[in-house]
């Protein structure tokens, strides 16, 4: 059955949604690929009515790229003394370098919007800002940085119900602030200040793009599929990554795993009743199994303890007194003792509430060479 949101307009159905959006985010990390390689430095904008999509946009743009070499810019209101800096001064920090892709989640056009509506600036700063933004974007590209700018635009209706929407759900309720408010009750306010902005910031060195964003899953894959037709990328053919051949293991021992604080295993505590006490029973049975066909001392092996390289299963924590205590041995650093000190010196000595364990734990370990071991730090 087809949906409408709250203004009438028909959404896209989530499998065509889903199909497109996973080709394009491909594509976002071909682009990428080519903005790492070239050098190039990318920014996009992104502006707009609040709840107009432009969060929900971001986080689908990024959801696939590279961390190290893409970051959103999402700035918080000026300190006391950013506000006595150059307008633009807070914004140049965050700049990209080579190779760098910046989404600025509001950007200094918020000087054109919100602080021209609430009354955050006074009307020299204003007149100010809108003179000097063009300049200082010319100036940006001119350095060879790729600008792009996006105006999120949604109706009055549906604005209003996704506030709703949010104010009634415990995950997006973060996303409402008394500043959100302001922009039902001052909706032409901010319109006309919308249009100023257009009017004087609209130039053909850095365009507005509208996003019409009615239906947020047709305005996510329309601002990604415009920002990719603007960039002259190409595929390239990345850098093949030889994987070596595990070396076998050179008399390595790990700790016991008595030594280590386990996080619990609250996934496998999950579910109840017959099918949970089932599924622990025949992973039990498993273990078992698999623990009597493996060879103790395998360095490389899995699924049983002692093996050098494998994950064992979490214990309880071992208290306290039994764990072993530091050796109390002082040495400069980055030169030798003067006397050679054995594993046997230099491990620490036993609490005196395990000492009288230490017999079997010997001649277990000296029956059973290969489980000795624990989780590789």
């Amino acid at each position: 059955m087809s949906k409408y949101t709250a203004n009438g307009t028909l959404k896209l159905d989530t499998a065509t949604y889903e199909k497109e959006l996973f080709r394009l985010q491909a594509e976002l990390v071909t682009m990428q690929q080519w903005v790492i390689e070239t050098g190039h430095r990318l920014v996009v904008l992104f502006e707009g009515r609040d709840a107009a999509g432009k969060g929900s946009a971001i986080k689908r743009m990024t959801e696939y790229l590279n961390p190290r070499h893409a970051r959103i810019a999402a700035l918080p209101a000026p300190t006391e003394r950013q506000k006595t800096q150059w307008y633009f001064q807070r914004y140049v920090e965050h700049l990209p370098a080579a190779g760098e892709i910046v989404l600025f989640d509001r950007s200094w056009y918020n000087r054109a919007g919100v602080e021209r509506v609430m009354g955050f600036c006074t009307d020299v700063e204003y007149a100010r800002f809108l003179r000097q933004a063009p300049s200082f974007e010319r100036m940006l590209i001119d350095d060879g940085i790729m600008l792009r700018k996006y105006w999120f635009s949604v109706s009055d209706v549906e604005q209003e119900a996704r506030f709703r929407s949010r104010a009634q759900d415990p995950m997006r309720r973060w996303k409402l602030s008394p500043m959100d408010m302001q922009s039902i009750t001052r909706w032409e306010d901010y319109s006309r200040a919308k249009d100023t902005m257009m009017q004087f910031t609209d130039i053909s060195d850095s365009p507005w793009y509208t996003v019409e964003s009615e239906d947020k899953k047709s305005s996510r894959l329309n601002v990604i599929a415009h920002l990719l037709s603007t960039i002259p990328y190409a595929a390239l053919n990345p850098k093949v990554v030889e994987i070596p051949s595990r070396p076998d293991a050179v008399g390595y021992h790990r700790p016991p795993r008595e030594s280590n604080r386990y996080v619990p295993d609250h996934a496998h505590s999950l579910g109840s009743g017959s099918k949970s006490k089932a599924g622990k029973a025949k992973a039990d049975k498993h273990k078992h199994d698999k623990h009597s066909h493996d060879k103790p001392g395998n360095a490389h092996g899995h699924d049983k303890p002692g093996n050098g390289h494998g994950h064992d299963k979490p214990e309880h924590d071992k208290p306290e007194h039994d764990k072993p205590v530091a050796p109390d041995i002082e040495q400069p650093v980055n030169s030798a003792p003067d006397t050679a000190v054995s594993p046997a010196q230099a491990s620490p000595a036993p609490h005196d509430t395990a000492s009288s364990s230490a017999p079997e734990t010997a001649q277990r370990d000296a029956e059973h060479p290969g489980e000795a071991g624990g989780d590789q730090g």
